[in-house]
């Protein structure tokens, strides 16, 4: 009888630890998740993104990982599609086991995925879109770093009109959950100037055609026109106004600062606004902290990094302090408590401080401009609030 009550309390204990034991993490491992687009319209930036972060996670897990625990990368491919990216989050939430969701890119793919992590108390860290959505309204399990696409445009839309004396503003803008964000702070920074758009018009996600949209902006006659648009959609809106002669003011934002907008668009985009926080990292002009990261890089994987790459890398490094900051106990209460009191100090890549408390979840809303000049982004402006 004392036998069987000792088998008995045994699995009782055993039970009782297997339930408690937090998901994606084991004595030795701890288990992240992403979900990138390695196949669509922005794969361009879902592959740095990739190699950013499995940089950050190599170093570490060489290092003896985070209190032991080495670190491993799950990513899975959404093709930019919200659908694709539900059944990456199944994947990745249910069968893979991931402790945390880290640098998710996409707006509409991440406002498609949530409920499944939140379902099984899976936080949503630093996701790779700027829309408001990222931290409103309110969830425990919501952390964003990216200043909104909304605030961007609101503060450089006034900003950039006043300087230039420009009158007529106008936008395009995909028709979704990001292109959106883009509009309404275009509508709210000229609604503080006592303005309205002078014309908008709009295109479907995946679209390369863009002729139409751009004659209705021409006709129009807008001095400025506010891009929500990402990479090939830039790059065909801005080459279709050049080839008809319509040359506006163009200003897009953090969706849209990356070298593939000039590498690919050439010389046509010399001139184009973008709202920004971190700095593209051009070697040449890189201080010796970059170039040293840089060179890490390239020797992993023979391709110079851009600002993707270091988004990738970035996340990963702020999803190991907090680890780190919780301590050998890693819980997903933990890392709320220990993200809660958390300040991340300016980076070598010049992005601002960025702060969280238990009832802010987004760490800055500083942002300042870049131009294409001469094949290259230059920062044109200091940080605005």
């Amino acid at each position: 009888m004392k036998k069987r009550l000792f088998l008995l309390a045994s699995l009782a204990l055993a039970a009782g630890m297997a339930q408690s034991q937090t998901q994606g993490v084991s004595k030795t491992e701890i288990t992240v998740g992403s979900i990138q687009d390695l196949s669509g319209p922005l794969a361009g930036y879902g592959k740095q993104v990739r190699a950013g972060m499995q940089l950050r996670v190599d170093e570490l897990n060489e290092q003896g990982g985070v209190h032991g625990r080495r670190i491993v990368l799950k990513i899975e491919d959404s093709g930019y599609d919200p659908k694709k990216a539900v059944l990456a989050a199944q994947k990745l939430v249910n069968q893979d086991k991931i402790f945390i969701m880290a640098g998710h890119i996409g707006t509409a793919q991440n406002l498609a995925a949530m409920p499944v992590q939140f379902e099984r108390n899976v936080i949503n860290f630093w996701p790779l879109t700027a829309a408001r959505e990222m931290y409103e309204p309110f969830h425990k399990l919501k952390y964003s770093f990216a200043v909104p696409y909304y605030e961007q445009i609101r503060l450089m839309v006034p900003k950039l009109a006043s300087e230039k004396g420009l009158k007529r503003i106008c936008a395009i803008y995909q028709d979704d959950d990001f292109g959106l964000e883009v509009l309404r702070g275009a509508e709210a920074g000229l609604k503080g100037m006592g303005m309205e758009l002078a014309e908008k018009t709009s295109f479907k996600r995946g679209a390369t055609e863009f002729s139409s949209q751009v004659a209705k902006l021409k006709a129009a006659n807008c001095e400025m026109v506010v891009l929500g648009t990402i990479i090939r959609e830039t790059i065909g809106t801005i080459a279709e106004a050049r080839k008809t002669g319509f040359n506006p003011v163009f200003l897009g934002s953090s969706a849209a600062y990356t070298d593939l907008i000039h590498k690919l668009g050439g010389k046509a985009m010399d001139g184009m606004y973008a709202a920004m926080a971190t700095q593209h990292p051009y070697l040449d002009e890189a201080s010796q902290p970059i170039r040293f990261w840089a060179t890490k890089y390239k020797t992993k994987y023979g391709d110079d990094p851009a600002v993707f790459s270091v988004y990738g890398y970035l996340i990963i490094d702020g999803f190991i302090r907090v680890a780190q900051k919780v301590g050998p106990n890693l819980t997903v209460e933990g890392f709320i408590k220990a993200m809660d009191g958390m300040t991340f100090p300016p980076d070598i890549f010049g992005s601002a401080e960025g702060s969280y408390t238990a009832t802010k979840r987004l760490g800055s809303n500083a942002a300042r401009l870049s131009q294409i000049q001469d094949g290259r982004w230059k920062v044109v402006s200091d940080y605005v609030k």
